[in-house]
């Protein structure tokens, strides 16, 4: 775990190594100065998903730059379990909390997909990776979830990777439990969450037929959209993946 003195964490997408120096914009330095209230001289985290977390030396901060001076490495890369979480968009600042719990747990990545019946047809994607990348931030993972573009579900299904399973809640279809269908074997998977008014059943029924999907039921209760979206990806989490190098697999409660 991170030391206290470390607890800051920012994610950026640059190569990390010890003794390099590297400059941040005005978000960054807006953030280590004006929030945080952090000075020159104090000590960070950063990651990139790619190189590990690393302690960094706040060696300048001005208004409109930072500078950090990369110190040593604090954990290794690990190979995190692969899931992306597909929803179609909700209204409001539910979306937003949707996407900030769907990177707590782990999603790879975060895909908004347009179906027959979902009412919102327009979403912010910058503003989602921004949320995504301040949940990767607080959370201490070492990857940040990428946020896709929104598009249409026939477009996806289009593409779909055959080898990546897709568990899709379908409510009042007679689905099996999703307990009982995540496969614990480690294969790449995705979780689809339909809208407020749930799939078109055509929808279902070509979903069903691409030999690449489940239907699943998560519960007896009809959930909202992101209810039900934090449900399933709990329980891909318990049941699928692994526990990550040296973490007792226990909840951290921040």
């Amino acid at each position: 775990m991170v030391p206290r003195s470390l607890a800051t964490r920012l994610f950026v997408d640059t190569p990390l190594a010890s003794g390099m120096e590297i400059a941040l914009g005005e978000s960054h330095s807006h953030q280590l100065r004006n929030v945080l209230r952090l000075a020159e001289g104090d000590l960070i985290a950063l990651f990139n998903g790619r190189d590990g977390e690393w302690s960094a030396r706040l060696a300048a901060l001005a208004k409109r730059s930072v500078t950090i001076i990369i110190g040593e490495r604090l954990r290794p890369q690990p190979t995190e379990p692969d899931v992306w979480l597909l929803f179609a968009p909700i209204k409001g600042p539910r979306i937003d909390w949707l996407v900030e719990k769907a990177a707590e747990l782990g999603a790879t990545e975060i895909r908004p997909v347009l179906t027959r019946r979902t009412v919102v047809s327009r979403v912010n994607r910058e503003r989602l990776q921004a949320h995504a990348v301040e949940a990767a931030e607080q959370c201490e993972r070492l990857t940040a979830p990428a946020v896709r573009n929104l598009e249409s579900l026939e477009t996806v299904v289009g593409a779909w990777p055959k080898e990546r399973h897709l568990y899709v809640a379908a409510e009042r279809r007679g689905a099996v439990p999703m307990a009982e269908a995540i496969r614990a074997d480690g294969a790449p998977a995705a979780i689809l969450i339909g809208p407020e008014g749930g799939f078109d059943p055509a929808e279902l029924d070509h979903l069903a037929q691409t030999g690449f999907a489940s239907l699943v039921d998560l519960g007896p209760r009809i959930l909202r959209a992101d209810t039900a979206a934090v449900a399933a990806m709990a329980l891909w989490q318990a049941l699928a993946q692994p526990p990550l190098a040296g973490r007792s697999g226990h909840a951290h409660i921040a």
